[in-house]
């Protein structure tokens, strides 16, 4: 078995070993678990002040402060898909006062493709639960070429390569998703990373790459000036606030889906008393109508859930991205 297959089996058993540790609950070093919170809770998100992620986690912190009597701060350390932050969130003391806005990338897609990371996302942290989910649309620009994704898949089915899309690096959720997509297809395209999410909707408006995956809100601006177009959704329904875009399987497109979420998580040997409290206080944020409304306006659909469920969700990740990086379409680093 090559590196790549024995670290996905690895990582598939330690997300199973997951129910035993959340379950046992290493003692913490500090506070009694009773007594959560007994100051103030730093959630760390690996993103920028103002993005969708970093707009609704601060909305929960802020219920969570309410609930606590405690002040909930939000410490934005973006960059290196969250490598760097939760490479530093491992090492503080696992007593519930240090959560972290995970995602797919942090706890599916990085221990695919990275051959060493500064955190092991089964050994380091305990799930809570995922907090919401976004929809990607796929999107040209407006004088683009193709006018259906068909179109685009029988182009790139003649002409391997001739077709090109673009993302925000290698691994990305943007990559994972096109890339799920022309596999399903059985196509090949031609992928152009850009650091920026300015340049490169700039780059797809004016056609000099043909495609790219992203929710609906980000692009509005775009949308509205007429310099981008949708070919379809990647969701088994319709979105409520575009009901026009068509699903990909009504595009006659192989029906993937392409929603990547967000979940907090907490420090591994967290007592399971306080990640209990965790769960439930979190979810009861979550249903507030201040969260869900700015999750909505985000373009997010808010998904409370156990931490089974979290678990779950990496397990089914875990298998559908890994055959993307087995078959090099997604390159390890």
């Amino acid at each position: 078995m090559n590196s790549s297959g024995l670290r996905r089996r690895s990582l598939l058993a330690g997300v199973a070993a997951f129910a035993g540790a959340v379950a046992a609950g290493r003692p913490a070093s500090a506070a009694n678990a009773a007594d959560f919170p007994s100051r103030a809770v730093r959630v760390v998100v690996p993103y920028s002040v103002g993005v969708g992620p970093d707009v609704v986690t601060r909305s929960v912190a802020e219920r969570l402060a309410l609930q606590w009597g405690r002040p909930v701060i939000v410490d934005n350390k973006p960059g290196a898909s969250g490598i760097v932050a939760f490479g530093e969130v491992r090492h503080t003391t696992p007593d519930g006062h240090t959560l972290f806005l995970a995602d797919t990338a942090t706890l599916v897609v990085n221990p695919l493709v990275h051959a060493s990371l500064p955190y092991d996302p089964v050994r380091d942290l305990v799930p809570l639960t995922l907090l919401f989910r976004a929809t990607f649309v796929l999107w040209v620009g407006a004088a683009n070429r193709f006018h259906s994704i068909g179109e685009l898949l029988d182009a790139a089915r003649a002409a391997p390569g001739s077709v090109s899309y673009a993302t925000l690096g290698n691994g990305h959720a943007s990559h994972v998703a096109i890339e799920t997509l022309a596999r399903a297809a059985g196509v090949r395209m031609l992928h152009v990373p850009f650091k920026d999410a300015g340049a490169m909707l700039a780059a797809v408006a004016a056609s000099e790459v043909d495609l790219t995956a992203i929710g609906a809100n980000t692009v509005a601006g775009l949308v509205a000036s007429g310099r981008l177009r949708s070919l379809a959704v990647a969701a088994k329904t319709r979105l409520a606030s575009h009901p026009r875009i068509p699903t990909l399987g009504e595009a006659g497109a192989p029906p993937v889906e392409m929603r990547p979420w967000a979940a907090l998580v907490a420090v591994a040997g967290t007592p399971a008393a306080t990640v209990a409290q965790l769960q439930r206080d979190i979810v009861v944020a979550l249903d507030t109508a201040e969260v869900r409304g700015r999750a909505d306006q985000a373009g997010f659909e808010i998904t409370p859930s156990t931490p089974e469920a979290l678990r779950e969700r990496m397990r089914s990740d875990l298998a559908l991205y890994a055959p993307l990086i087995r078959e090099g379409r997604i390159a390890q680093m």
